[in-house]
């Protein structure tokens, strides 16, 4: 329903079985300064439904769509081509009403596609296994990072300065509640990333390294190292991946000694919608299984020996003994990861190397054009699909003056790390194959007219 009319009546007997005085009480973990001390300026107490409907639609015609601008923007969310028949599948009735598959025995579309999904993203990481999906990239990493704990008995993971800052925020909002040490740090504008830092910091109290994957300024090193060190003091290596088109080009993480694989999956398959819902990918090596929050659907036999598909594993405890759950996600990305597994199916093999192979030409076709621009630096020995340049100025108000030419332009790392005056000057550049070679130059006219 869009609409749930509760009276102050039974507002009021709610917040008594739960020990609140009054509905704020729900919001004091939210700061002040976040809370709105009153209705919201310039909106009627009340108005018709058809009246905010028009109200709310005017004020969409405002926002600039990825769809008719260029675009360059990425850092975790990337805009690529979604075919026409994904979104005819998913909206068939066997999928799109299906919920969690407790009765296997009337879910078999659901679980098999869970099935086929699992095994997408357990053979694009490199792993043995992997589950039905997470919420989304940022939590997926967190869970990787309790799984570590509750596998070596340690709580201190090394995060690596090249992890996308928000997985790192999510990361220590979970950690101030679970007693985990994460050590962090600030990237720098350079070439190389902090793998050094990380092998000297490596200890026997380490319960995981998280390398990103390429990582948030685009690099792309060789994790065999770090993964061999880790596992000399017993620590565990996870890779995070934001951008799985990438691993149609590149060697899969597990390939290299990561134990635990996580990632977004917004990029196959789903739209970049506004910031979400997106999808979570999570895989791991076999001997790790029963530490793997979420749940796994497995393929077995009937009574008269028919193939069929069942729920195999989930965070056993998280139903009805909350206290002893492994993990708080106890369902999965269901739409998203039928979206991702079809997006992908229809790729095959063949199709993803191809795509990998358009975003790198492209991206390096960019990144040529744009480093050519008097005082403008490109940061990166090697990139996917997304690279970072130094500008001879604050990147934020460049960004800006593009947007006022209708042009995205990439992600200010002054925005990703505000405070951060070593990296103000850095601009996050994503180029995918539905940016055309006029999107470029016209990126790259814009940009020199606003530095000189």
């Amino acid at each position: 329903m869009r609409y749930l009319p509760l009276t102050p009546s039974d507002r009021q007997a709610m917040l008594g079985v739960i020990g609140a005085k009054s509905i704020d009480d729900l919001f004091v973990d939210v700061p002040a300064q976040a809370r709105l001390d009153g209705p919201i300026q310039g909106l009627p107490n009340h108005a018709s439904e058809m009246a905010v409907e028009r109200h709310f639609s005017e004020l969409a015609r405002k926002n600039m769509t990825a769809s008719h601008n260029p675009f360059f923007l990425g850092a975790g969310a990337y805009k690529h081509h979604v075919p026409a028949s994904v979104d005819h599948i998913i909206q068939r009735g066997e999928f799109l009403t299906a919920y969690t598959p407790y009765q296997p025995e009337i879910a078999q579309g659901t679980l098999q596609m869970l099935f086929e999904f699992q095994t997408q993203v357990a053979r694009l990481f490199g792993c043995d296994v992997a589950n039905a999906s997470m919420y989304d990239g940022s939590t997926a990493c967190w869970e990787a990072i309790g799984m570590a704990g509750r596998i070596t008995k340690r709580t201190k993971a090394l995060l690596s300065s090249g992890l996308h800052p928000h997985y790192v925020s999510v990361a220590k909002t979970m950690a101030q509640y679970t007693g985990d040490r994460l050590d962090t740090a600030l990237p720098e504008l350079s070439a190389q990333t902090d793998s050094a830092r990380l092998l000297d910091v490596i200890d026997d109290d380490t319960s995981c390294v998280v390398v990103q994957y390429p990582d948030i300024l685009g690099r792309i090193e060789d994790m065999s190292a770090i993964a061999a060190k880790a596992h000399a003091h017993g620590a565990l290596l996870i890779a995070v991946v934001t951008e799985p088109v990438a691993l149609g080009a590149i060697k899969a993480p597990g390939e290299m000694g990561a134990d635990i694989v996580v990632g977004e999956g917004q990029s196959l398959g789903v739209g970049l919608q506004f910031g979400g819902p997106y999808v979570g990918l999570f895989a791991c090596k076999e001997k790790f299984v029963r530490q793997m929050p979420g749940r796994l659907c497995g393929e077995t036999v009937d009574a008269d020996g028919k193939r069929g598909f069942v729920l195999t594993l989930s965070t056993r405890e998280q139903h009805i003994r909350r206290e002893k759950a492994t993990s708080n996600i106890c369902t999965n990305s269901g739409l998203c990861a039928l979206a991702f597994s079809i997006h992908l199916t229809l790729l095959g093999e063949k199709g993803l190397r191809e795509l990998a192979s358009l975003n790198h030409a492209l991206a390096v076709q960019a990144a040529d054009r744009l480093s050519q621009i008097p005082g403008v630096e490109l940061v990166n020995d090697s990139f996917f699909n997304e690279f970072t340049l130094h500008l001879p100025k604050e990147a934020r108000p460049v960004v800006r003056a593009l947007a006022d030419r209708k042009i995205l332009g990439g992600v200010s790392l002054g925005r990703l790390y505000p405070g951060a005056d070593s990296l103000s000057n850095g601009l996050l550049v994503a180029v995918t194959e539905t940016a055309t070679s006029a999107d470029v130059e016209t990126f790259a006219a814009a940009l020199q007219e606003i530095l000189t």
